[in-house]
């Protein structure tokens, strides 16, 4: 086959992760491939060479998009263009469907084999998009094992591979070992904040996370908090918000933030505070009780309630995948400070339940790819065609 040319284009904090997971994979199969395209840190660190940054997609909800389409729509024309000249033998977008489905639909069209990554949650929206979803990506990598009979009914190739974080934590996660690695001591109550990874999450949810916080410290004392900052530019925003809160002098103590390690800090940690998104899930492979919250534009929330653009009742992936009311959810309206501690002090006062305890192993196990490299074996059987 040669050398295999193979361009990536990752979305955000989790997709970086996932591609540099896939990254390595690939290599173990093709060690002299090349690699290439929109990567955050953990890509570059697995051999990407980066083009941009995947920050730059990092956009959530109609109205945020609007506000960014001019850039994001030049951004996608330039790399089409860039990757047609570099002719890869394959491109696999990331996540992020509004900018790659478009990408590898004009791609495709120009002779050049691509694959999605992490399905759109066809399940929550519209079945019907999968057979669209079918004339951009050559194949579609599936983390949950539902998704590839929604797309054989629309004959589109879809592969369920596991979801990698289901393999990167153990099935009984060590909170004592948690708390060393991350130098804390005792065993006070500590909660994970997890305020989100795009500015716009963290502009919605930290106010409101910073208030329940507040109301927490007065009602548990020897609380902790752990905030663990997806980038610098995350920090920088929260820290902004901090120093800007009217109990910031007295959450001095009690609030911690670090830089990464966020899993770490949810297996360290008696109960998780969190806005919707793969962040539950892992909190759930970390067997450790959460609520999960979310706000988004108002307009983006009009919009999809009075479309009907939603066909699910339940929002974050734990319940999602259980089909029942696993996890607290409190969102838009319902997302408030003292929503938000109420539930808290709670999961901090029971902690998990033994039947919550084995409906998250379940899950886990289900989630556990059908073997070691399974993404990157699709992707390796698309190449040999």
């Amino acid at each position: 086959m040669g050398s295999p040319r193979i361009a990536l284009v990752a979305g955000e904090a989790s997709g970086d992760l996932l591609g540099a997971a896939l990254v390595r994979d690939l290599k173990a199969l093709h060690p002299d491939a090349e690699f290439v395209g929109i990567a955050g840190p953990e890509m570059r660190a697995a051999g990407v060479t980066a083009w941009h940054d995947c920050e730059a997609l990092a956009v959530m909800g109609l109205v945020e998009v609007l506000k960014h389409l001019p850039r994001l729509l030049r951004l996608r024309r330039e790399l089409r263009e860039r990757l047609l000249a570099w002719q890869p033998d394959v491109v696999i977008g990331i996540d992020a469907p509004d900018f790659n489905l478009g990408l590898e639909k004009w791609l495709k069209q120009r002779g050049i084999r691509t694959v999605h990554y992490v399905s759109p949650s066809v399940w929550a929206w519209r079945e019907g998009r999968a057979a669209k979803i079918g004339t951009s990506a050559d194949r579609v990598l599936c983390l949950f094992p539902m998704e590839p009979a929604i797309y054989a009914k629309h004959g589109v190739e879809a592969s369920f591979v596991g979801h990698p974080l289901a393999a990167m934590l153990p099935m009984h996660p060590d909170r004592d070992a948690a708390r060393r690695a991350l130098g804390l001591e005792g065993d006070d109550p500590l909660l994970a904040l997890l305020p989100g990874s795009r500015g716009s999450e963290i502009a919605r949810l930290g106010p409101v996370f910073l208030d329940a916080v507040a109301l927490l410290q007065a009602r548990l004392p020897g609380l902790r908090v752990l905030a663990p900052m997806a980038n610098p530019r995350c920090r920088e925003r929260f820290q902004a918000l901090l120093a800007a809160h009217p109990a910031s002098l007295a959450l001095h103590g009690v609030l911690h933030l670090v830089d990464g390690r966020a899993r770490e800090a949810m297996v360290a940690s008696d109960a998780v505070l969190l806005a919707s998104g793969t962040a539950a899930l892992e909190a759930m492979l970390a067997k450790r009780p959460m609520v999960v919250a979310y706000r988004i534009a108002p307009l983006t929330h009009f919009i999809v309630k009075a479309f009907g653009l939603l066909k699910v009742e339940r929002y974050s992936l734990p319940n999602v995948l259980a089909g029942e009311s696993l996890v607290p959810e409190r969102m838009q309206a319902d997302c408030r400070a003292d929503v938000l501690a109420d539930d808290i002090e709670r999961l901090l006062r029971e902690g998990l339940t033994p039947a919550h305890r084995l409906r998250f192993e379940g899950l886990h196990e289900a989630l556990r790819a059908p073997t070691p490299r399974a993404a990157a074996e699709a992707v390796s059987t698309l190449l040999a065609r």
